[in-house]
């Protein structure tokens, strides 16, 4: 059974190899036929990368909290508690602070939303909403406390929607050893070759100039995999969310370990702030951007693990990069949505021949057909989309991704379960 189970997991990997290449040359033979280069360059990877790091990080917090059963829509309302109080720290005693700063600001609020759902019993997502509207009010509050005219921080820059620069360095991008030394992948990447030059841009965007905190951030997925998946404690934190009453009678702390897995959730949401604060160097109101709720999406279409999570903020931030460097990029993955319907249409036909269809079937084949025809039809007419269509497009992708990812999720079976000690379920 052992060899079964491994040649499976074997079997799996080597399927998602050959679905990144099969991406690749898709996304190459895209690049060519529309003529944007800018799908694959390491400029665009490299804005990607940034972008997916404060949505994998909030991704990463809802993951610790669902997985313990605690659903945790606040995570928005504690990235903004996490940039405020960056911003705040981080002007004053440097990014050090800020980190401290964002990282307590956030587990607070982590602390705030378990209070009110493990103790009290109040429904997650009421919970939730509330920390969402609490975080901006709070944070609104103490700039107008802090910051008003005349202040040693306004002063020093701030106003009532920013905090004054975060002091000292922050961003040194030349901690990443790979980024030194001559810049073969640089090179190969302007001779626009089929491929080859998009695997180059694509390596170049993930290694050239990549700061040591993307690298930290990075490195929390695989910690979070161990820690859950590999520990005693992530076994226990697991066996919380799919059912705490079996886990009690075992002698687990229930309560302790919804506790646990809730403050980190909000730490992680609120590192994911003090990136924001760093990549800007400073605290603006509202830079959050939704990017909590989009790190809960992409930790939903990842199904609450982190391989598949990486993967939904990578996407997310992909969308979000696309958006703001490139209009003709934007327009040409209607040519890729095309596509991508092509062959799904190609697949259904196969197995239609072999197996037959059912009416669910044919409805469905049709609507990608016709979305092909419209798609196809939009690429060929349409010089340039709206800016209001461009700007949208992050949280357009966020729907449509959920929707496909509907069809297979898996949530820990007690999320969202109110939990009481002793009691019988």
């Amino acid at each position: 059974m052992t060899t079964l189970a491994g040649s499976s997991k074997i079997r799996k990997y080597h399927l998602a190899l050959i679905g990144v290449a099969l991406l690749l040359i898709l996304m190459s033979l895209v690049r060519i036929i529309a003529g944007t280069d800018d799908i694959t360059s390491s400029g665009l990877i490299g804005a990607a990368l940034l972008f997916s790091v404060p949505i994998g990080l909030a991704g990463l917090g809802g993951l610790w909290a669902e997985r313990a059963g605690v659903v945790n829509i606040g995570l928005e309302g504690m990235m903004v508690l996490g940039t405020w109080f960056a911003g705040w720290a981080g002007y004053q005693w440097g990014p050090v602070a800020a980190l401290c700063a964002g990282l307590i600001a956030g587990a607070l609020g982590g602390l705030l939303h378990a209070i009110a759902t493990v103790t009290f019993g109040v429904d997650h997502i009421i919970s939730g909403v509330a920390i969402n509207l609490l975080g901006p009010g709070v944070t609104r509050f103490l700039s107008e406390v802090l910051y008003k005219e005349g202040s040693p921080a306004n002063q020093a820059g701030a106003g009532i929607t920013t905090s004054p620069p975060v002091s000292g360095e922050v961003w040194e991008p030349s901690l990443w050893p790979l980024s030194s030394g001559p810049d073969w992948l640089g090179s190969l990447e302007k001779t626009h070759w089929f491929l080859l030059s998009d695997v180059a841009g694509i390596l170049r965007g993930l290694t050239h100039e990549v700061n040591v905190l993307v690298i930290l951030a990075v490195l929390m997925l695989p910690l979070t995999f161990f820690v859950l998946w590999r520990t005693a404690f992530g076994l226990r934190l697991r066996s919380a969310g799919e059912n705490p009453w079996a886990a009690e009678s075992l002698g687990v702390n229930v309560v302790r370990i919804k506790y646990l897995a809730v403050v980190i959730s909000g730490a992680f949401a609120g590192m994911g702030g003090v990136f924001l604060v760093f990549v800007s160097d400073k605290y603006v109101e509202g830079q959050s951007q939704g990017r909590g709720f989009i790190g809960l999406a992409a930790m939903i279409f990842g199904n609450w693990r982190p391989g598949g999570l990486a993967t939904g903020a990578g996407l997310f931030g992909y969308a979000d990069a696309l958006q703001l460097r490139s209009q003709g990029a934007v327009t040409s993955f209607l040519l890729f949505g095309a596509i991508l319907l092509l062959i799904y249409l190609i697949v259904r036909a196969r197995r239609m021949l072999t197996n037959g269809q059912s009416a669910r079937e044919y409805t469905m084949m049709a609507a990608a057909a016709a979305g092909l025809v419209v798609l196809l039809w939009l690429w060929l007419t349409v010089d340039k989309l709206p800016n209001e269509f461009v700007f949208i497009t992050p949280h357009v992708l966020t729907l449509l991704v959920l929707l496909v990812a509907s069809q297979r999720l898996r949530m820990p079976k007690a999320d969202g379960v109110i939990y009481r000690r002793g009691d019988q379920h």
